[in-house]
């Protein structure tokens, strides 16, 4: 069971940091990713992190301004977004794929509720 914590409503420019807090502690060969999802529109990959070798993986579209990370002792991940803009706006999805990388949602088995990031102007 995953949750995000972490979103809010901010100006263009500025930062958030959200969090996946994992119910138990996904195995060194899972990856955590994050995706995002604005209105009207499909689930998109945004970042995703191998789960043992802290390998990561980002979307051209927040390549350079985000950041994803996880920690083994708090069974949590976190995706540190900086330089915002109104086109980030969306609501953002933590999840575990138990069979390795993928940029696909339908690869991801198990989704937090999703946390809301708005952007504005």
């Amino acid at each position: 069971q995953l949750r995000e914590f972490g979103g809010g409503a901010v100006q263009e420019g500025d930062s958030l940091q959200l969090s996946c807090a994992a119910s138990s502690r996904p195995y060194s060969s899972h990856v955590m990713g994050w995706f995002r999802q604005a209105p009207g529109k499909e689930r998109e990959f945004v970042a995703a992190i191998r789960w043992g070798t802290g390998l990561a993986y980002y979307s051209d579209a927040v390549k350079g301004r985000f950041t994803i990370s996880r920690s083994g002792a708090e069974r949590s991940g976190r995706l540190q977004m900086n330089s915002l803009k109104p086109g980030d706006t969306a609501v953002y999805y933590c999840a575990i794929d138990r069979n390795g990388l993928s940029y696909s949602a339908s690869d991801y088995d198990h989704w937090g509720q999703g946390t809301q990031v708005t952007v504005s102007q």
